[in-house]
């Protein structure tokens, strides 16, 4: 009943991009299940993996009754199989939980602009996996002591009230600024980790890429989310909280060929698409006034990033195009 009506632009770019994200995904996992040697981490790279060959499947079908173009997406031929060990089981382990906190989010927006039953059936569906995931990924990175925690403060014994403007400034050098808040706190310490991993991934596309515009381009995003990274950290320690110890999630020192240029690059736009969102709901959580510039000015640089990135890929023909509608002036005037 529901196919018989038509897509909506905002299912189509839904799901659109969750079948780039899901091929780019297989690929990854898949290399990854190759060398997971932990007897408690590898099912739950095999049980991602199995989720993302499902969800291929499930859109695949959905794009065939469609009539809707299947996107090129990735394959077998963007991962080398002949490539030796690059990444910690550790590294694999925290991997998978942040993209499973990465694909929680985006699920949410698909599914908050689906509008037919069925496309919101799929959506809620691959919401609620991607949420047991993280579950799992998150308890066994318990277990093994291994977490990344956020700072701890002291639970509030009684409630407060806001009494003076000066709550919300934060720019004057020459004032002292107010303690960070548990949200201010909960958001600096949550853009530490998101770019420690940010940076991992870069160390390992740059040693791996045999492209040199590729390779530099990796390791400038490994100094921006250093230089992020810093700044959050210092602004902690100026109210003495130290950021609570991030687990080992280091890259072995392989430099073959692992995955794709095309990939990579479409990787880390990723990264950088959830990056920019992060700072965006940070900066509107946040009540000093310092932070929030701080949050627009790195949205500003990692979006200058993510263009330059996409510069490159576009130079390559590495960048497949969204759906979208037809240029209505040049089809009248190119018409047979």
């Amino acid at each position: 009943m529901s196919r018989s009506i038509m897509l909506t632009s905002g299912e189509i770019a839904s799901l659109w991009t969750s079948y780039m994200n899901d091929t780019m995904s297989k690929q990854i996992l898949g290399y990854m299940l190759k060398y997971v040697t932990d007897s408690d981490i590898k099912p739950v790279v095999q049980y991602a993996y199995d989720l993302t060959i499902n969800h291929i499947k499930e859109l695949e079908e959905l794009f065939n009754k469609e009539n809707f173009a299947i996107p090129n997406g990735f394959d077998d031929q963007d991962v080398n199989p002949h490539a030796p060990w690059l990444y910690t089981d550790v590294f694999c382990l925290t991997y998978v939980n942040h993209m499973a906190r990465v694909g929680g989010v985006a699920y949410g927006g698909f599914l908050s602009m689906s509008i037919r039953e069925d496309i919101r059936d799929y959506f809620s569906q691959a919401n609620k996996e991607t949420t047991a995931l993280y579950n799992r990924t998150t308890e066994i990175a318990l277990a093994k002591g291994v977490s990344s925690r956020h700072p701890y403060i002291s639970v509030p014994k009684e409630t407060d009230y806001i009494d003076s403007k000066k709550y919300l400034s934060g720019l004057n050098p020459f004032s002292e600024k107010r303690p960070l808040n548990a949200i201010e706190i909960a958001y600096l310490y949550m853009n530490i980790v998101t770019n420690s991993l940010g940076v991992k991934l870069c160390i390992s596309f740059a040693q791996t890429s045999q492209n040199k515009e590729v390779q530099e381009y990796m390791l400038r995003g490994k100094e921006i989310a250093n230089k992020h990274i810093k700044l959050f950290a210092d602004t902690l320690m100026k109210d003495d909280i130290e950021a609570t110890k991030l687990p080992d999630i280091s890259v072995s020192d392989s430099t073959t060929w692992t995955f794709s240029d095309k990939m990579m690059m479409f990787h880390i736009a990723l990264l950088m698409q959830a990056g920019i969102g992060n700072y965006a709901t940070a900066a509107a959580a946040s009540q000093r006034s310092d932070l929030m510039i701080n949050y627009e000015r790195f949205s500003l640089e990692v979006a200058a990033y993510a263009k330059s990135g996409a510069d490159i890929m576009i130079k390559h023909n590495w960048l497949e195009q969204p759906p979208g509608v037809k240029d209505r002036n040049k089809l009248a005037r190119e018409k047979k």
